[in-house]
């Protein structure tokens, strides 16, 4: 059986009580956490109190009738997004466009069947899921932007005070941190990697942080050039700061390393050092 914690809350509203009673008996056999509401504005208040995961809903009730709930359920960014499962005993044409009207996700028509009702359920709730996951993600990755942002800002000042054995600390563990981001993110150990391909990803992880780069082939046979005009080292005070061209260096190292662990990287032109551009060389030893 599963835990409390990790069962689907749905809520069944019906203002007859053997039809909300029948419903909770077929979800409760599913495990499914129920709770119930007789009225439209019960339902209102349990949206207020409850993290609901699927509201089953029935369209003919005193006083606000299922439409108008599913309408203010639908036009609650909060709520929006919970699926409604309308419960009718109406069949015609008409009432299923009213309920698609109000935002209304699917219907059952009444004498309820359990199996249809489990199955109804059960896809809704995938639905749900993967909404859920969506909107994780989406909040994961705009926390980790901003965490990047905070971070290209703020080691350029850190640099500037600490001393050179802590410099050195410094750069092994950002470079540390990165590379076990680009596994994460781009599988490099699972993968056959070319020069090409070390390339672009050298090149999209400073344009991530900030930077403007870019990759090409190289003039000599198995090399390849990273080109960048823009520093992703925020501030004027960073761009000139050499020590941030290592960290650079040793990012890219950590990448190439996943290619052949004979290749190297070498630094042709930085910001850091006047030139008007960062170049990387990728080479083969």
């Amino acid at each position: 059986m599963l835990s409390e914690k990790s069962k689907s809350k749905i809520l069944v509203v019906d203002d007859m009580p053997e039809n909300v009673e029948l419903i909770e008996a077929y979800l409760s056999l599913e495990h499914y956490d129920v709770i119930t509401a007789s009225s439209g504005k019960e339902v209102l208040q349990k949206l207020k109190e409850e993290k609901l995961d699927v509201i089953l809903l029935d369209v003919m009730m005193p006083e606000i009738s299922g439409y108008e709930v599913c309408k203010i359920v639908k036009s609650n960014p909060e709520t929006q997004f919970i699926p409604v499962l309308m419960l009718t005993a109406l069949s015609e044409l008409e009432d299923r466009i009213k309920g698609i009207e109000a935002g209304a996700d699917d219907f059952l028509i009444k004498p309820i069947n359990r199996l249809e009702l489990k199955t109804r359920v059960k896809s809704l709730l995938k639905v749900k899921c993967m909404h859920d996951r969506l909107l994780a993600d989406r909040n994961s990755l705009e926390i980790k932007n901003r965490v990047q942002s905070i971070l290209t800002a703020i080691i350029p000042t850190l640099l500037r005070v600490v001393s050179n054995e802590e410099k050195k600390v410094v750069i092994n563990q950002m470079t540390s941190m990165v590379e076990k981001t680009l596994l994460d993110i781009y599988h490099l150990e699972s993968r056959e990697m070319d020069f090409a391909y070390a390339g672009e990803v050298c090149a999209e992880i400073m344009n991530q942080l900030g930077g403007s780069f870019s990759s090409e082939k190289g003039e000599k046979e198995n090399s390849w050039i990273i080109k960048g005009t823009k520093c992703p080292w925020k501030g004027e005070e960073a761009c000139k700061n050499p020590i941030l061209c290592t960290l650079t260096r040793k990012i890219f190292s950590s990448i190439t390393s996943k290619v052949d662990s004979d290749f190297s990287v070498e630094a042709l032109k930085t910001i850091g050092n006047r030139n008007n551009c960062c170049e990387f060389l990728i080479k083969a030893e």
